[in-house]
This record gives C-alpha cells, sequence and structure tokens, in this order.
C-alpha cells in the first residue's frame, strides 16, 4: 500500500539548507505495515531531468520518494535546452506544462536556423527548424496538443524538483551515493552526508541510478555498454552579451558560423547558441582532441567570440568555459533485479537532434507508473521487466540519430569552400564560389538544397521524437496483424496508429464547457484507461463488473481503470476526428496505460459483456504482470527478486 505523505511546505531557495537525507527522512515517521521496514519505497540517485521526473511522478502517484545529489544544488549550465513534444507531453500529464511555459522560449521564437559567415555577415543558408516552418507547422500542430518549447536544463530542474517536493517527494543535497546492497526484499543504500561526514543507510524497496554518464550505479549491475567515447571535443563558452539588433528581426536559437576561424574538429563549423533570447548566450567550435585540451583563456574565448559575432569591438561577458567529447554508447539493457538506471547513465551521446533530456524525462515517466503499480499491489514484480525492454531499443535509436546528425553536416561544409588559392582560407573565396553565376556555381548550389534537405533529419524530425513503439510483456500483441508499414519517412513524419506499443493518437474532442479536450488529457494520469465509443456499452460493463470484483479485495486490484466512452458528455467528437485515427470499430476497444501507450486492443465490434469481459481480464492481466483468475500479482518468473 502506497503511503502518502504531507507534501514538505518549502520553496526551491529552501532547497539548499537540506544537506542530508537522514534528519529529513526521520520526520516522516513509521509507517503502518510492511511499509515500516523502508525508509522510502524509491530511491533515487540524481536530481537531473531522469531524476527530478521520476521524483515528480512518483510522488503524483503516491508513492515516497527519496532523491540525492552529491552537489549543493541543481544544474548549473544550461546544458540540454530542446523540449519536443513528446517530453511537453509527459509535464503536461503530470500538470506542470503551464508552468514550463512561463521559463520557455515559445515555439515560434525558436525559429530557424541559420548558416552564416558571422551572425553579422552574410548568410549561407537558413532552414525552416522545430517544425516551425510552413511546410511542417500543420504536422507538429496535428500530432501532439503541445508545442515544442526551448527550456534550459537550469530552468528545467528546479521546475521538477520544486514541484516533486511540493507533491511530497524528499530531496537531499550535499548527500553522496556510496554503494548499495540489494536482495529479494529491497535495497540498502549506503550515504555520506558532505556537510557533517556522516555515513549512514537507507532502505527502499527499489533504486534508481539516474547519476549520469558515469553512473557508478550502472557499473555496480554490470548493465553491460556498447560503442565508443570522445570521437571528437568541443569547446563551450557561455557568455552575456546584447546581440538582440543582430537576431531579433530573425529569431533563431542556434547560428551555425561557417567561417575558417571555426573550420576544424568534426563539424567544422562553429556554434552560437541563444541560451535566452538575447542576450545570453553558448559559443561552441571543435578542437583536435589528440593535440590536448585547447586555448581557453579569456583573450583567446573572446577573440573567437568576436570572429563568430562578426563584431571586432564586442565585449562579451565570459561566464564560464568547458570542453565536452562527442560519445556514443547506449546500455543493451537498464536494470538488474531491484536497481533500474536510465537516461545518461545508459545512452551517452552529443547534444545534436536535441533528445538528451528529452529522453531522460521519458524513461523516468515510462519506469515511474510501473515501480508505483508495484508498491501499490496494483501489478507483478515482473511488469518492471518491461522497461529495459521498451527503453533499451529508444536508448540505441537516439544514440545512432543524434551522432548521425553531427555527420551529416559534412556535406554542408562541403558547399563552402573557403580555398583562396594562395595558401590562405578566406570567408570571400567561399562565397565567391557559391555565388557564382555559372555550372560550377549552379551545380554547387544546387548541393548545397541537397545538404540542407539531409539537415531535416536533425531540425524537422518529428517521426524519431513521436514514433516510438514498445514491444514487451506489457504490450499485448493483436493477432493477426502485419508489420507495420510506414507510409512516410519514420524520422520525418509522424505516423499516429492505436496499434499496441504505439503512444495514443491525439485528437481534438469537446468537453462538457465546449472547449476542446485532448484524448491525451482524458487518459493517462496514473491510471489505465479503456478508450470505446457510443457502441461500446458491452466494454463498459466488463470494465464495471472487474471494477466491482475487486472491490473488498486486500489488493487494489482495478481501482485504476477508467473508462473513456468518446460521444458522451464530456468527450464528444464533433470534428470526427478521433474516428478518423481510432483504427477500431466504435464497439471495439483500447487499453491505454498510464504513460498513454496502447497496452492493447479489440478492433472488431463486441456487443457482448461477457465475452468483453473475459477478453479485458486476459488483457489486464498480461499487461500487469496479474493472476487472470484472481487479478492479483501474479508470483514472478523473470530475474526479478520477489
Amino acid at each position: 500500500m502506497a503511503h502518502n505523505s504531507p507534501a514538505p511546505n518549502f520553496k526551491a531557495q529552501n532547497f539548499t539548507d537540506i544537506t542530508g537525507a537522514a534528519d529529513l527522512l526521520d520526520a516522516a515517521g513509521t509507517l503502518p505495515g510492511d511499509a515500516a521496514d523502508f525508509d522510502t519505497d524509491v530511491f533515487i540517485v540524481g536530481t537531473g531531468p531522469t531524476g527530478a521526473t521520476a521524483a515528480l511522478a512518483l510522488a503524483t502517484y503516491g508513492v515516497r520518494a527519496t532523491m540525492v545529489s552529491q552537489w549543493s544544488w541543481l544544474a548549473n549550465t544550461p546544458r540540454a535546452h530542446i523540449t519536443n513534444q513528446r517530453a511537453v507531453e509527459v509535464l503536461r500529464d503530470l500538470g506542470i506544462e503551464e508552468e514550463a511555459k512561463k521559463y520557455a522560449v515559445p515555439w515560434n521564437q525558436m525559429g530557424d536556423t541559420l548558416f552564416t559567415t558571422s551572425l553579422t555577415g552574410p548568410e549561407i543558408a537558413r532552414m525552416r527548424a522545430w517544425g516551425t516552418g510552413d511546410e511542417r507547422q500543420g504536422d507538429y500542430v496535428t500530432a501532439s496538443p503541445c508545442t515544442m518549447l526551448d527550456i534550459p536544463q537550469t530552468y528545467m530542474e528546479p521546475l521538477l524538483v520544486k514541484n516533486a517536493a511540493e507533491r511530497g517527494a524528499k530531496v537531499a543535497f550535499s548527500t553522496r551515493y556510496l554503494g548499495h546492497e540489494q536482495d529479494e526484499n529491497g535495497v540498502t543504500v549506503r550515504l555520506l552526508n558532505r556537510t557533517t561526514g556522516h555515513e549512514y543507510t537507507q532502505r527502499a524497496r527499489f533504486l534508481i541510478g539516474a547519476d549520469g554518464a558515469k553512473s557508478q550505479i550502472a557499473e555496480e549491475i554490470g548493465l553491460e555498454i556498447v560503442g565508443h567515447v570522445a570521437r571528437a571535443g568541443t569547446a563551450y563558452v557561455r557568455f552575456r552579451a546584447d546581440l538582440s539588433r543582430h537576431v531579433a528581426h530573425r529569431p533563431s536559437i542556434l547560428h551555425w558560423i561557417m567561417n575558417p576561424a571555426a573550420d576544424f574538429g568534426e563539424i567544422g563549423m562553429g556554434l552560437l547558441r541563444a541560451v535566452r533570447p538575447w542576450d545570453e548566450w553558448i559559443a561552441g567550435w571543435g578542437f583536435d582532441k589528440e593535440a590536448g585540451e585547447p586555448d581557453l583563456s579569456t583573450e583567446r574565448v573572446t577573440e573567437q567570440i568576436r570572429t563568430l559575432v562578426g563584431d571586432p569591438d564586442l565585449q562579451p561577458r565570459i561566464e564560464g568555459v568547458s570542453t565536452w567529447y562527442v560519445n556514443q554508447q547506449h546500455a543493451l539493457s537498464m536494470s538488474k533485479g531491484r536497481v533500474f538506471c536510465g537516461g545518461d547513465a545508459t545512452h551517452r551521446h552529443p547534444p545534436s537532434s536535441g533528445l538528451g533530456s528529452n529522453t531522460c524525462m521519458q524513461d523516468a515517466f515510462n519506469l515511474a507508473w510501473k515501480l508505483a503499480y508495484v508498491v501499490q499491489g496494483r501489478a507483478g514484480m515482473d511488469l518492471l521487466e518491461s522497461y529495459s525492454a521498451e527503453r533499451a531499443p529508444v536508448g540505441a535509436q537516439i544514440v545512432a540519430r543524434a551522432n548521425q546528425s553531427r555527420l551529416d553536416y559534412a556535406p554542408l561544409r562541403a558547399c563552402f569552400d573557403t580555398d583562396a588559392g594562395d595558401g590562405t582560407r578566406t570567408v570571400e573565396a567561399g562565397l565567391a564560389r557559391l555565388k557564382a553565376p555559372t555550372i560550377e556555381g549552379a551545380a554547387l548550389r544546387a548541393r548545397l538544397a541537397e545538404a540542407l534537405e539531409l539537415k531535416n533529419r536533425e531540425f524537422n524530425a518529428q517521426g524519431v521524437e513521436l514514433n516510438q513503439r514498445y514491444a514487451s510483456t506489457a504490450v499485448v500483441p493483436e493477432p493477426g496483424t502485419e508489420p507495420e508499414a510506414f507510409e512516410r519517412d519514420a524520422e520525418l513524419y509522424v505516423q499516429p496508429t492505436t496499434r499496441p506499443g504505439a503512444k495514443l493518437p491525439h485528437a481534438w474532442l469537446v468537453g462538457t464547457d465546449g472547449r476542446r479536450v485532448s484524448t491525451l488529457d482524458l487518459t493517462g494520469h496514473g491510471r489505465f484507461t479503456l478508450v470505446t465509443g457510443l457502441a461500446g456499452a458491452a466494454w463498459a460493463q466488463a470494465a464495471a463488473r472487474l471494477g466491482s470484483e475487486s472491490k473488498g479485495s486486500e489488493s487494489p486490484g482495478l481501482d485504476c481503470l477508467d473508462v473513456l466512452t468518446v460521444g458522451t458528455p464530456g468527450a464528444e467528437d464533433p470534428y470526427a476526428a478521433w474516428a478518423k485515427v481510432r483504427e477500431i470499430d466504435e464497439a471495439g476497444a483500447l487499453l491505454v496505460r498510464p504513460d498513454g501507450y496502447v497496452a492493447w486492443r479489440h478492433g472488431a465490434a463486441l456487443w457482448d459483456a461477457d465475452a468483453a469481459e473475459a477478453a479485458l481480464r486476459t488483457a489486464l492481466a498480461a499487461a500487469l504482470a496479474l493472476d487472470p483468475t484472481s487479478l492479483e500479482p501474479a508470483a514472478p518468473t523473470a530475474n526479478v527478486p520477489a
């Protein structure tokens, strides 16, 4: 049974007073039943996008969660920033989308991606990016009730952690994870309060390793991680300067600088990233890692920033310098027993394509409801095996895509040859070739257009972000169906479907007050939902019977199942939008998981309540690792301690 402790009454600015978990956890008091054997249900190491999303979701679901960080506060650099539609859907489901928008660069200001000789110099090309262009905006609006946003990690982490704490999650900073031991009943976590030097232990049912790219926990549980590290190096400089006069009229959060001063490294271009329009920036450029660390003196980086901006008199305020290296690694599995890893601990890649924090948040969202259902007695332990089965392939996919996106700059860079023919390289030489009114110039411009088209797979890759399909024991295959065939490029375009293992399609319905409401708003939120139509009375009866069966039982059973009957008040379909995408008969049914993914569907009409009950019972039992006769947690069969 879940234990709901009151949400602590403190705001984000007070978190720095929490230097260790011991005193905070003691305040929770003794818990009833076997929960008293545990200090918390789920212990989370790391407060980044993975750990903080997990803590927020678990607290929202009424599960005791404790999250620690060895640092004294949250992200101190902007790092990840692109927040794609699926990640915003996660925020929406957890009730903080509107709050997130307060800290975001809105979708329409994310703008084009520019390729230019400097911020003030001649442009080479522009790309309509992030779905904001005329050609793709309709695709993005159709696929989700959420737009993309640009939220730097320095804003995202406090947003997630604050809301997690307000909902009851325990948060401790300056607390170092030392190690763990797991047994058949739980996990004992060893910790160090860095402020006092006190070592202590905490007992949890489960442990989440959200401890980053050098994950100690992933190493301890022996996750097999394949790939390579440090293929290329990049220098990053954070600086402040008001550049609005150069960019406000052509909004863009990414400016790629094609200039001899930045023509080295794997990409061969410099970067000016707008962190906050238009006075907070990151300048980036590649360097030869074989030659050692680059010169990052104030004089050198100021000179480079002036060159990238194109203003020799600019006085940037340097706020920090760093280097990072291009990794290409992913874990083949993401858990062992009662210990689960996610985020950068299991997929390590460059920021190209903006997939990092988005995938981290989705890992956590996938895992959190499963842990909650097991802790609350609503599912069997075998459900937890589905986390790795579903998310490890996604990790492999996004690692490959992010690295390929870096390599895909090569054709574009090749279109701007700055060799002046006298041993020097100049912007003027590159522009002369590109603008030449000759056969060669025309051919070069045609190649440039092709190179830009290739970059759509980074900057307009909606399919990469929303076409993820799950195959696991938490998804019940539909008998007799052919493998899915994509009608358009699966990386570029979303293909909505209600096939089991796919995310429920978004469609606008009309609520009781006459306002539009998304199908995504009427499902999820920690609950299973049976979706049917006005003709699906048999399914509604079946769900009611199964819900009644669970009443009076020691197990929570099916009190987690809601019914959404499209066509009834609160879920009218006057646009016939749902009818177009449901892919099932009005008297058929879908079983939608708490994370918005379809667990099972019955496409044909079914009019008999007894048959509907039998089918629904079987589907729920399979998706939740339950005994189909009692609908109580089944004995584990997988390699997970009982």
